[in-house]
């Protein structure tokens, strides 16, 4: 295993072009979704949404870096008569889970209603992307965006042209305190 500045710690990672496209993409793509909420005034603007999906995607870089280690050395592993098990989805479970407890601490509850819940479901959005992203799931992570941001902007007015129109969130800041 050869070190240096630039190169990866693990010999089986992605080097630091990929890092930086897996990074990049998640930036762009995360990014607009993030200018969205912070263009509606929402709790949670493109710098939390982009803080979690770097850190989704830099936690799937590692998660796929160590999965690639540990099976480049499985049949040394083998020749010593010693079982490993490989789980490459642990860490995509414990973001899943941690993100989701993030988001839910967007979500206001008043007298006038709740409000929140779009963009806690933005911020597990990003964290997913950013997922697809380090795991070098391009496809995924740019169709899951579009698809995103299509239905975040576009769909929302569509609807609004409709009998099913979108509830408006309570006004935060001018909501009644809930009764006790």
């Amino acid at each position: 295993m050869s070190l240096s500045v630039f190169g990866n710690f693990l010999d089986t990672g992605p080097g630091l072009w990929e890092i930086v496209l897996r990074m990049g993409l998640t930036a762009v793509f995360v990014g607009i979704i993030g200018i969205e909420r912070q263009m509606k005034h929402k709790i949670a603007g493109v710098t939390t949404h982009l803080m979690v999906a770097f850190g989704a995607c830099g936690i799937a870089i590692l998660q796929d870096s160590l999965y690639n280690e540990a099976l480049a050395m499985a049949p040394d592993l083998m020749l010593l008569n010693i079982q490993a098990n490989l789980e490459r989805q642990r860490i995509i479970a414990q973001v899943v889970t941690g993100v989701g407890f993030l988001g839910a601490g967007t979500i206001l509850k008043t007298s006038n209603g709740i409000s929140g819940l779009t963009t806690a479901a933005t911020i597990w959005l990003a964290s997913m992307i950013g997922l697809c992203f380090g795991m070098g799931g391009y496809t995924i992570g740019i169709v899951l965006s579009i698809f995103s941001l299509v239905f975040l902007t576009g769909f929302r007015k569509v609807l609004d042209m409709t009998k099913l129109q979108h509830v408006k969130s309570p006004s935060v800041l001018g909501a009644e305190v809930v009764e006790k």
